[in-house]
């Protein structure tokens, strides 16, 4: 099995730089079927979105290339398109298992699809892959995380929200809505 080396500080720079121009096009790329992974047909009136054709080409030139493969992530992402972004994300994350931000993407798209459930389980599953050497440079997500988490057990779980919560504000002290909860939580 071939190893997949790459630079993941560059990899996560060029994400940030990708992520922050957007994308002019709105995304228009077919739907896959999620049982046979084949494109679901669309109305002749579809636009495409040629940065989207374009990294699509170069990840099935190599389907191995975790770089493309996130920018891949991100233009969907830019388009809205989170059904597609999810996908691509966990094909990092089969790729790259040990890279935090792969999971912390998905946890984005499932939550900005109002998937709350995956969004949940993505973001613990991006907590508990976060090394020890990363904890400062991921900080503001690593609070977000722990607020997200917080905030979907308030009511099931109060106990366990709570203990989230402080985590949060631990490596957030200035987020507000974490500062919110953690009142109502301990009220």
């Amino acid at each position: 099995m071939k190893t997949v080396k790459m630079n993941i500080k560059q990899l996560f720079t060029g994400l940030m730089i990708l992520g922050s121009t957007g994308i002019i096009f709105a995304q228009t790329s077919p739907k896959m079927d999620s049982v046979s992974s084949t494109p679901v047909q669309a109305s002749a009136n579809v636009q495409t979105n040629p940065v989207i054709e374009n990294l699509k080409k170069q990840v099935e030139a190599n389907p191995k290339d975790a770089e493309s493969l996130a920018k891949l992530a991100t233009a969907y992402q830019d388009a809205s398109d989170w059904q597609n972004a999810v996908a691509t994300w966990k094909k990092i994350s089969v790729l790259l298992p040990d890279w935090a931000p792969s999971y912390y993407s998905q946890a984005y798209a499932y939550q900005s699809a109002k998937d709350d459930v995956n969004a949940k389980l993505a973001y613990e599953k991006y907590i508990s892959t976060v090394k020890p050497e990363e904890i400062e440079a991921s900080k503001k997500n690593l609070a977000y995380a722990y607020y997200f988490i917080a905030f979907s057990e308030q009511k099931e779980n109060p106990d366990k929200a709570k203990e989230h919560i402080a985590k949060s504000i631990q490596y957030d002290p200035s987020n507000q809505d974490a500062i919110k909860l953690s009142q109502a939580l301990n009220s």
